[in-house]
Order: structure tokens, then C-alpha cells, then sequence
């Protein structure tokens, strides 16, 4: 019987060999050698001899503008994006859960960019917001010039609403899903009860799809945070900067700059950034998440 279980053990660690294999060798040791090339100023050129340089590198470049123009980007980034997907997303699955005659076909159009992938959707709007062609210039009376993407103070948010566009049909999906779990008998006791629509939303469903709520707040933050080709296709980083987020900053820095200790350094920022916004949310938010199951 022993041995048996011996056996059974040892077949259980054989089989998650592959998974942890992959996991030190995709995540783990990049992880690792990411922050040993922090501590070196790495010469551009193979062969070359790499310098020590400590903590002097971090300190340097985490308190230069070249990190934290980026940083402040890609802030302002996640704030165009996930409250507006989540705000979208959950009022087209609002619209999109009455039982009426048709509804099926506004529910798969409403989901339907789940399937368009960033270069698609960055080629969709780059076609409409070209300044000479587009349609955005035509219906707004703006051909010419330099365009929403040229133009410093509308570039980020047009690079923003296409960020939006791509997921909403994730957010539709997550959000419909949700409303699907709430029980129709809390919604008809609150009616009889005589709370209105609106209060029965915010009163009921709301807590009750909290956790769907949280979780999409914590994916959509990672996504924005590690927003590339929207940036990369559209504006490059420009106009003078304005677009250039934190993950296009890395690219540029490594593969054009070739300053892979620079790179390494915002690369381990922006990781450990991720880590603290998830952690915060997870104290902050789920202070407020309902969960069916609770006693």
C-alpha cells in the first residue's frame, strides 16, 4: 500500500516537471537575469566587457525623465482605458441580457471583437483617422494637418479608445457572464419590495458581480501597462513623446539604444509595479466584493 502511494507520489512530480520546467525556463530565469543585468552598465556591442555599477543604475534611472515621462504615460493610459472598457463593457451587457426578440444577433456583435487582434484593430483606426482619408477627419470637419494621432493632446486618448474597442468584447463577455449568475428571485423580492430599476442595480446586482468587477479592474491594468503594438503601429511614441508608455520606452531603450542595463532596470520598475497595483487592489477593492458564498 506504501509503495503504491510512493508510486503514485513520484508519478504526480514526474508530470509537473514540463510545467515547471517551462516556468524556470520562460519566467523564472529571464526574471532572474533581468535584474542581474540591472546591476551592470552592458556594453552595446558583443564581446565587449560589461561594468558593475550596484544600486547606482537603479537610483539613476528610476529618477530620470527618461522612466518617468514614460511611467506618467502609461498612468494616464490605464486611466483612459479600464474604467471606460469596464463602464462599456458592463452597459452593453446590460442592454444585451433582456429576453428580446433578436437579441442574439446584438449579443454576437457585441462580442465580436474578442476575435480582432491589436494589428488589426491598430490598421482599422489608423485608417479612419488618417487626416486626408479618414472618416474621423471627414465627419469632423478636419482634413488635413496633422491629425488626432499627431496632434500632442489627442494622441494618447484616440490610441486609448482603440485600446477599448479591441477588448470590449472581452469586457461584454466577462460582464455578461456575471449578470447571468445574479438569481432572478433577489431581483424579483427587491421589486416587490418596491426598489426601482437603478436601485435594484446598484443595490443587488452590483454587489453581487463585484468579483467579476475586480477581476477585470486587475486584468485591464496589467493589459494597459503592457500596452505595445496599439503604440507601435499608430504613433511610435510620438508626437514628441506623448504617446511613448513604459513598454515602448523598454523596446526602444533595448533594441534601438542597445543600453540593455537602462532597459533591464525599467524592465524590473514596471514588474514590480504590476506586483504592487495588484496587490493594492486586492487590500483596497476586495474590501468591497460580495461573494454568494459567504456565511
Amino acid at each position: 500500500m506504501r509503495s503504491r502511494r510512493t508510486r503514485d507520489v513520484l508519478l504526480a512530480y514526474l508530470m509537473t516537471v514540463p510545467a515547471f520546467a517551462a516556468f524556470v525556463i520562460f519566467v523564472f530565469y529571464p526574471l532572474v537575469k533581468t535584474v542581474y543585468l540591472g546591476f551592470y552598465r552592458v556594453a552595446p556591442f558583443p564581446g565587449l566587457p560589461s561594468h558593475y555599477v550596484g544600486f547606482s543604475q537603479y537610483s539613476t534611472v528610476l529618477s530620470h525623465s527618461q522612466f518617468l515621462a514614460p511611467l506618467f504615460n502609461s498612468t494616464l493610459f490605464v486611466l483612459f482605458t479600464v474604467p471606460t472598457g469596464i463602464a462599456i463593457g458592463l452597459g452593453m451587457a446590460v442592454a444585451a441580457h433582456r429576453q428580446l426578440r433578436g437579441i442574439r444577433l446584438f449579443r454576437i456583435v457585441f462580442s465580436s471583437t474578442i476575435a480582432t487582434s491589436v494589428a488589426v484593430a491598430s490598421v482599422i483606426f489608423f485608417t479612419l483617422l488618417d487626416p486626408t482619408t479618414g472618416l474621423f477627419a471627414y465627419w469632423i470637419g478636419q482634413r488635413g494637418g496633422t491629425g488626432l494621432l499627431g496632434n500632442p493632446t489627442f494622441a494618447l486618448p484616440a490610441v486609448a479608445v482603440v485600446s477599448v474597442w479591441q477588448n470590449l468584447g472581452f469586457s461584454f463577455i466577462l460582464m455578461s457572464a456575471a449578470l447571468a449568475s445574479v438569481p432572478e428571485d433577489l431581483l424579483e423580492a427587491a421589486a416587490i419590495d418596491g426598489a426601482s430599476g437603478g436601485r435594484r442595480f446598484f443595490r443587488v446586482t452590483m454587489p453581487l458581480i463585484s468579483p467579476t468587477l475586480f477581476f477585470a479592474a486587475i486584468v485591464g491594468v496589467i493589459a494597459g501597462f503592457q500596452t505595445f503594438g496599439q503604440i507601435d503601429l499608430l504613433t511610435q511614441g510620438g508626437p514628441n513623446g506623448h504617446t511613448n508608455v513604459l513598454l515602448y520606452q523598454i523596446y526602444t531603450t533595448f533594441y534601438i539604444n542597445a543600453d540593455t542595463g537602462t532597459a533591464s532596470v525599467m524592465a524590473v520598475a514596471l514588474f514590480l509595479i504590476l506586483v504592487l497595483l495588484t496587490l493594492v487592489q486586492f487590500s483596497i477593492i476586495q474590501r468591497k466584493v460580495f461573494y454568494a458564498d459567504e456565511r
